[in-house]
């Protein structure tokens, strides 16, 4: 394999060293709630010549080593219902191909002004009201239970093909608001599921060549670490930790896409 393959050309190990530090952070983030990927990419984005497919690529190398981790201990500890879960991530993993697809077709910042929007509704909505997800009343049985939660999967599947931020945040709220779970059972599923977008991510992105494996592996083994902390953490805590977490992330993800709709929409056509 070619040494360019394996890291950046001309990245030192104590970029390498701090690239890690960032790379515990997000799995610890993306364990608990999701939005690991709002510290860990732009980290990536910074190495001098990278390119942008090859920090996304990397990106969900190290992530699906720490999404793996957290939903193996999540699964030994929560016991979350995997007749729910796996038909969920196989929708997913079907969305993220299509949301890939779409992605070469339309332009990101078509979506982001929506999903701004979207997630200051969930603030609002989730904020407002304090006994949402501490406790699990599901809403739906039978097929309409396991039909809404491959529809929820196949959606957010597709929105992490097409632009990626937030994704395990979204799976959160949607299991919570939607199919009626607890935080902590939401964030359970949640970690299945994103294990399941970002393979199918990877399986997209490995055979171009895009995959710094030297990199994403060392990152991957802190996400890990950073997963493993977090998924214990979120089940020592309960509920109401992982619900005050969901709520920093989702402030974090509304300033961070509100900043790229303003840079790259609004601030060009008021430049004019």
């Amino acid at each position: 394999m070619d040494a360019s393959a394996l890291f950046p050309s001309g990245l030192g190990w104590e970029a390498v060293a701090l690239l890690a530090v960032v790379a515990l952070a997000a799995g610890w983030v993306d364990a608990v709630v999701g939005g690991g990927g709002l510290l860990q990419l732009p980290a990536l984005l910074l190495i001098p010549g990278i390119q942008p497919v090859q920090a996304l690529a990397t990106n969900k190398l190290a992530s699906i080593c720490g999404t793996a981790t957290s939903s193996v201990t999540y699964y030994r500890r929560v016991h979350p219902d995997l007749r729910t879960a796996l038909p969920m991530a196989a929708a997913a993993l079907l969305g993220s191909f299509g949301g890939a697809i779409l992605a070469t077709l339309l332009p990101a910042a078509v979506f982001k002004p929506v999903i701004v929007v979207a997630l200051l509704a969930v603030a609002v909505f989730t904020a407002a009201r304090p006994s949402l997800g501490s406790e699990t009343a599901l809403r739906f049985s039978g097929r309409r239970h396991y039909g809404s939660a491959v529809l929820i999967g196949a959606v957010i599947g597709c929105y992490d093909g097409l632009l990626g931020p937030g994704t395990g945040t979204f799976l959160v709220i949607a299991l919570v608001s939607v199919l009626g779970y607890n935080f902590l059972e939401a964030s359970a599923k949640a970690k299945i599921v994103n294990f399941a977008t970002n393979l199918g991510a990877l399986l997209l992105f490995a055979p171009h060549g895009a995959v710094h494996w030297g990199l994403g592996l060392v990152l991957g083994a802190a996400n890990m670490t950073g997963g493993y902390i977090g998924s214990r953490t979120a089940i020592a805590r309960g509920t109401g930790f992982v619900r005050i977490a969901f709520l920093v992330v989702v402030g974090v993800l509304i300033v961070k896409l509100g900043i790229d709709v303003w840079t790259e929409d609004v601030a060009p056509l008021l430049a004019r």
